[in-house]
């Protein structure tokens, strides 16, 4: 069997091209002095494990001996997991946007031998079609103009250059006030569909940033058209088959605009961020069906995406036995087969038919409350329930032995950050210890394999951590530590992320702009040094750090953090009320800081009718610590935030606002006065 330098590698994307008849190469010295050496153009070709076009393209092309061929001719070609160089993707990616108007995965890249593109787009077939060329044509026009066209090649090169370049954000700052909040609600509301939630039509993204900032809005301007359009897009969410019903977790988009039809991979990420709107909204609604969804999501990633050293898998595939959506889906008689009696029941409920709704199968979808599905069926309420839950049992067993889709085992820092908050978040919301044990159990391992000193790596995998770490890495993981602190306040987690908050603003800050690159300044130098600004599929490092700085603030009184946190927040602040769907993250930290935080310390939490009232509260402008024992409140005295509070046998609350502190509270009655 063939094998190319892939081969050496620990991603599973880079793995599964390890053995193409291409001579793929790892981003590194030897692929880029060899395109110099012998003056060969570079094609890149970005992607990640659980990408179906990307599974496509290279059954296609680059399985295919004769493209292999023109390939390993004329070009040094260099294959890389978006997932480990985001870096490299940001560029390319907007070189992509800039000559087709769109992106995306994968991502195929014509560059100079001193990295520079000439030549971009996303998937291509491997045959001409529809007055289009194919990858194996487009090969051979680039070859032969790479030999007689050289001016040509270079011209398109410098044009890029200079339009990437030019591409840098130039920001405006601006003074930072409830107009901004304003403006940006009334324009991300014109996007939103008030017939299924979400925003835009299909494909429909679950965009949790901008939900949660909607929840702040409603609160803030106390009109409730905005929280009950996110409650909409949370129910239609968790009923549509976007959600995996049987097995808990998301998949990755709805094709559709009703949340019924997905793209079925599973990114660690989004079963991250959507646990944390679900359990905001279970604390202003008090509808236990956001918990079931933050439970059976929670439980999807300690079952299927937790390693046994606890750090946390980055993906699950869209397909399997070559066919997408495969593990997922059910026929109407499987089903019947399996549950024998109770089937009809559960079919009603998931709207089962013998037709199906998606190519001759089933992608199971609820559209039918329980109590009038008992009332059809002549039992109870409770019956309905019961027989769900047994029968989600009983094929969750029988799918267990299908033929699963690829796990894209590597463990990123960032997703790995991402999942801890959620962990932290689902723990407050249902007090279960195995989230706050799996929250703690993934700081122990970033710590043991991927922090050296205060220096973080990127990814994990076999025992081996490598790439330096990026501006998301270390912005999530502070903003992590410190969610984790106020559930857990040991002040080990405080620390750490004061370690690091120093480190990220020393060596990712760019003092001139008013924002941090998405590299920091020991990183390789490639063609621009990269920003990264928007709040997407995963909020932008620029948000993250600059919520994480402002908490972190508060807790240490670190002047340099409150700076650098309101710098970048006002540097954005125009584009975020303009464009609310790309800073949706950021406007949640705008709202913080507007709302001058509210510094809350719950002492020893045994009256739990207190500790509930305030943990299981929508107040998304506080900082709420929870302290168990003296020891932690003793460890934690040198801390601004926790001088001058005492220990006592019973539950005592201090809340400080604007600088000034609340002698101890120990009723419900006299906390609300000072909170609302």
């Amino acid at each position: 069997m063939t094998e190319n330098k892939l081969v050496h590698e620990t991603s599973p994307y880079l793995l599964q091209h390890a053995h193409n008849p291409v001579n793929w190469y790892p981003w590194g010295k030897e692929a880029l002095e060899k395109a110099v050496n012998e003056n060969k153009p570079i094609f890149l070709s970005v992607g990640y494990s659980s990408c179906h076009w990307c599974h496509v393209m290279e059954h296609e092309s680059f399985e295919n001996e004769e493209i292999a061929k023109i390939m390993n001719e004329n070009f040094i070609s260099i294959k890389v997991d978006r997932e480990e160089r985001p870096d490299l993707d940001d560029i390319y990616q907007k070189v992509c946007q800039m000559a087709t108007g769109q992106g995306g995965w994968p991502l195929s890249v014509f560059l100079t031998p001193d990295q520079k593109p000439f030549y971009v787009g996303t998937y291509f077939p491997i045959l001409d079609n529809y007055g289009r060329p194919g990858f194996g044509s487009i090969l051979l026009q680039l070859a032969q103009a790479w030999k007689e066209k050289p001016n040509d090649v270079k011209k398109a090169s410098e044009n890029f250059m200079q339009n990437l370049r030019g591409a840098e954000m130039v920001t405006i700052p601006a003074t930072l006030e409830k107009a901004i909040l304003d403006e940006a609600a009334m324009n991300l509301f014109q996007i939103a569909d008030n017939t299924y939630g979400g925003f835009g039509q299909a494909p429909k993204f679950p965009n949790a940033a901008n939900l949660c900032f909607l929840l702040r809005y409603g609160k803030i301007s106390k009109i409730s058209k905005f929280s009950e359009f996110v409650f909409k897009t949370l129910n239609k969410m968790g009923k549509g088959g976007i959600f995996d019903q049987i097995g808990g977790g998301f998949h990755r988009y709805s094709t559709d605009a009703r949340w019924l039809v997905p793209h079925f991979e599973k990114m660690l990420y989004d079963n991250a961020l959507l646990p944390i709107v679900y359990a905001e909204a279970y604390q202003l609604s008090k509808d236990s069906f956001y918990l079931g969804i933050i439970d059976k999501t929670l439980g999807f990633v300690l079952r299927e995406m937790t390693s046994p050293e606890g750090g946390f898998y980055s993906a699950l595939d869209a397909d399997s036995e070559s066919e997408e959506g495969k593990f997922y889906v059910w026929s109407k008689k499987e089903i019947s087969e399996i549950l024998g009696k109770d089937s009809d029941v559960f079919c009603l409920y998931y709207d089962v038919t013998d037709g199906g709704n998606f190519e001759g199968h089933m992608i199971l979808n609820n559209s039918i409350a329980a109590s009038a599905l008992a009332f059809h069926a002549g039992i109870t309420e409770d019956a309905v329930k019961s027989i769900i839950a047994e029968s989600s049992k009983k094929l969750l067993d029988a799918r267990s032995k299908r033929i699963r889709p690829g796990l894209d085992d590597k463990i990123i820092t960032s997703w790995n950050a991402l999942m801890v908050s959620a962990f932290a978040k689902g723990y407050r919301v249902t007090d279960n210890p195995a989230y706050l044990q799996a929250a703690e159990g993934c700081v122990t391992f970033i710590e043991n394999h991927l922090l050296s000193g205060d220096s973080l790596l990127r990814t994990y995998k076999n025992g081996k951590a490598k790439l330096l770490a990026y501006l998301e890495d270390y912005a999530y993981l502070i903003n992590a530590l410190v969610d984790l602190f106020e559930v857990k306040p040991d002040a080990k987690y405080l620390v750490l992320a004061e370690r690091l908050a120093k480190y990220l603003v020393e060596h990712f800050w760019d003092e001139k702009n008013s924002s941090f690159y998405f590299t920091a300044d020991n990183h390789e130098s490639l063609i621009i040094r990269p920003k990264n600004n928007y709040d997407l599929s995963m909020p932008s490092g620029n948000s993250v750090a600059a919520n994480a700085l402002l908490k972190l603030y508060h807790l240490t009184q670190n002047k340099k953090f409150q700076e650098v946190s309101t710098k970048t927040m006002e540097a954005f602040a125009i584009m975020a009320a303009e464009n609310p769907f790309g800073f949706g993250y950021l406007l949640n930290t705008i709202y913080l800081y507007l709302q001058n935080p509210t510094e809350i310390t719950l002492l020893n939490p045994q009256n739990k009718t207190l500790y509930n009232d305030l943990t299981k509260r929508f107040l998304p402008e506080s900082i709420l610590v929870t302290i168990q024992n003296q020891a932690q409140l003793q460890a934690l005295e040198n801390y601004p935030y926790f001088a001058g509070k005492e220990f006592e046998n019973e539950t005592t609350v201090f809340v400080c606002k604007n600088f000034s502190c609340s002698l101890p509270l120990k009723t419900v009655p006299e906390i609300e006065k000072l909170l609302f």
